[in-house]
């Protein structure tokens, strides 16, 4: 099943794909001298779409240079307190190679929109995975901690007959 989709913005189309296999070729790959280029994106549901842009990249080169670019290597330190909080806030595809991210320190309330190359986001992403399973790891450990605390509050109120059938 294929269905194209028109994207608000012109000159971009989108065709889904159910869960076909993804080839890893490369990620733009211009289609013509007009500069189409297309990428292919899985989505958390797990479907695949292809985005067909129709724009010249000659644009994306003029883009590049008009926003200006801060060198970084790990976007998840703050530059202004040195702490690894820095988080995600939006971000977009800028052109076919880089990405518009708002980002935000909850440390310092530092907060900056950058225009970041792909190797780049790819490690801050797996720098969030990171955090994710910490803190996914955390919350079992705090669960289970909580719920030994609960069932020996219930045994020492049984014992002290503190529990009576009316209470249930």
């Amino acid at each position: 099943m294929l269905t194209r989709v028109a994207v608000p913005a012109p000159t971009i189309w989108v065709k889904f794909v159910n869960r076909a296999p993804i080839n890893p070729v490369v990620m733009s790959q211009p289609t013509n001298s007009n500069g189409q280029y297309t990428r292919r994106v899985t989505l958390p549901s797990g479907r695949s779409i292809e985005v067909v842009y129709f724009e010249p990249l000659a644009a994306e080169a003029a883009g590049r240079a008009a926003m200006p670019q801060r060198a970084v290597d790990d976007l998840s330190i703050c530059p202004e307190c040195d702490r690894d909080l820095v988080y995600p806030v939006d971000w977009e595809e800028a052109s076919a190679t880089h990405w518009e991210v708002e980002l935000r320190c909850p440390n310092c309330e530092w907060s900056e929109v950058g225009k970041f190359d792909q190797s780049t986001v790819d490690k801050f992403d797996e720098q969030l995975d990171l955090g994710t399973e910490a803190l996914v790891k955390d919350l079992r450990r705090l669960v289970q901690a909580n719920m030994e605390a609960e069932a020996d509050r219930f045994a020492a109120a049984l014992d002290a007959n503190a529990i009576l059938p009316e209470d249930f």
